[in-house]
């Protein structure tokens, strides 16, 4: 005898999943980001039961979304903070923001866990990123090192510490008439960090106008003092330097917060630029953490 057969409502076919619980918000996730509709609901558990597939798989079956909608939508269900493709509104230089599954991104992940180790995680919170020149990625991989910090559930704060031709508040679309400069010269406090609202660990405090004396305002204490402050608020600190070969700021940013993660480029640095950027950071409290080659 065949029961008559009861059409079944949206909770009740997500109730009905394979895969139970993980399964079920990743359908809900894919809803209401408006990669499927509530009539392919049913049509997409059809097949996911029918070929064994997890709910995902079954709906990149039925052509209805990408591998970069389920692996967004995996990304939100394990609150692992991305961007939507059509999101433009921060830059493209983003790439652990709107492509954190890419051979790139696994880079940076594996920086930072070289970066935890070796020195976040002996009670250090701030870290000068340097460059021998400019064309290196300095500013780009400043940027996304601290997307990923802030992946990791790190009260992360971008610094961008290049008073001469600051490029962070173009990556992340900030307003930049006051930023680190009016701090330094005290026309101004830490309400000028600014929280990246896609990203809720993750704070950008931009270099503000250009001051006729950059070098002399980063000698100062009072940087060092604002560390200091900054450190009670946030975990991870990370300073994007002007190139080392253009000014002897990176010297002075890299004292303050005692170490430097030095980035090259294959093709555009100069052995001679890393020799005189290890020579200018090694020395009484400043260590030359580690050097990165930047291929992307």
């Amino acid at each position: 005898m065949e029961l008559p057969q009861k059409k079944m409502s949206v909770a009740e076919v997500q109730d009905s999943e394979a895969h139970g619980k993980r399964e079920r918000r990743i359908g809900q996730i894919l809803l209401d980001s408006g990669k499927i509709s509530e009539s392919q609901i049913e049509q997409i558990v059809h097949i996911q039961l029918d070929r064994g597939l997890r709910f995902g798989e079954a709906a990149k079956e039925l052509g209805l979304v990408t591998e970069a909608d389920i692996q967004r939508a995996i990304a939100q269900q394990f609150d692992y903070p991305v961007i939507q493709g059509g999101d433009l509104q921060l830059s493209r230089e983003l790439i652990a923001a709107y492509q954190p599954f890419t051979e790139q991104v696994e880079a940076m992940r594996a920086i930072r866990a070289q970066l935890v180790m070796r020195w976040f995680g002996n009670g250090r919170q701030a870290l000068a990123i340097v460059a021998p020149s400019r064309g290196t990625g300095c500013s780009y991989l400043a940027a996304n090192l601290a997307v990923v910090f802030s992946q990791l559930h790190q009260r992360t704060l971008l610094i961008d510490a290049d008073l001469r031709n600051p490029r962070q508040h173009k990556i992340f679309n900030l307003p930049n008439n006051l930023g680190l400069t009016e701090l330094l010269s005290g026309r101004t406090n830490e309400a000028e960090i600014l929280r990246i609202e896609s990203f809720v660990d993750l704070s950008v405090l931009p270099s503000g106008n250009t001051p006729p004396n950059p070098q002399e305002l980063l000698s100062q204490r009072k940087f060092h003092d604002v560390l200091s402050v900054l450190a009670e608020r946030f975990d991870v600190i990370l300073i994007d330097t002007p190139p080392a070969g253009e000014s002897s700021d990176s010297q002075a940013i890299a004292v303050k917060t005692g170490g430097a993660l030095m980035v090259v480029r294959d093709g555009i640095t100069r052995l001679e630029g890393v020799r005189n950027v290890k020579g200018m950071i090694t020395g009484p409290g400043c260590e030359l953490v580690g050097t990165v080659i930047n291929n992307y």
